[in-house]
């Protein structure tokens, strides 16, 4: 009876682990849901606003240098500082992908504690080794 009791103990604990780490994904992936909703938004907004912007002032520039030879020349220098600007965005962007933090990384620190945990469960302690046993390096 001992050991039906430990094994349905052992059961019980290892079940109460999964959904304790079930419990902490869905959150964080919820977190990563919402975070990632607000950043879809925004980044929307910026771009509407933004491309509004370059457009008014494309064109303040454009009839302010029409009547002049240097029209040609003021489009193409605005071109060439859009062109600087939208590849100094995508540059920042490509950095944040490569350096940002990694989703779901307190589950992933949690499962790797719990695999140590278990490794060091599977060592045999040295009360079960036998006498004469030496152990290897």
């Amino acid at each position: 009876m001992a050991l039906r009791q430990s094994v349905g103990d052992l059961a019980c604990t290892l079940l109460s682990i999964v959904r304790t780490r079930i419990e902490l994904f869905s959150l964080e992936a919820s977190e990563q849901k919402g975070r990632l909703v607000v950043l879809m938004g925004l980044t929307a907004a910026a771009l509407l606003f933004l491309t509004l912007a370059v457009l008014v002032f494309s064109i303040a520039v454009a009839l302010y240098f029409w009547p002049t030879e240097q029209r040609y020349m003021a489009l193409c220098v605005l071109a060439l500082c859009y062109l600087v600007i939208g590849a100094g965005f995508l540059w920042a962007v490509r950095r944040k992908l490569v350096h940002g933090a990694m989703p779901f990384a307190a589950t992933i620190d949690e499962l790797r504690r719990d695999l140590a945990l278990a490794e060091r469960l599977r060592e045999p302690s040295d009360a079960a080794r036998p006498l004469g046993a030496k152990e290897l390096p």
